[in-house]
């Protein structure tokens, strides 16, 4: 009788759940853009990254 995988088995559950979150992710960003009153289409990375005029330059 085989013995059971229990690598292979936890590997594929954090691959289900990983995949899962990516899903409400993506989901997510879709709702957030959908919603958005002017129709303007948001970008996330620009509000996350500094602009020129913010950094500090010597």
């Amino acid at each position: 009788m085989a013995k059971p995988n229990y690598q292979f088995e936890k590997r594929q559950r954090d691959l289900a759940k990983k995949s899962k979150q990516e899903e409400k992710r993506q989901q997510k960003l879709a709702n957030k853009t959908a919603t958005d009153a002017d129709g303007n289409a948001v970008d996330e990375d620009s509000a996350t990254q500094p602009t020129s005029e913010t950094t500090n330059t010597q």
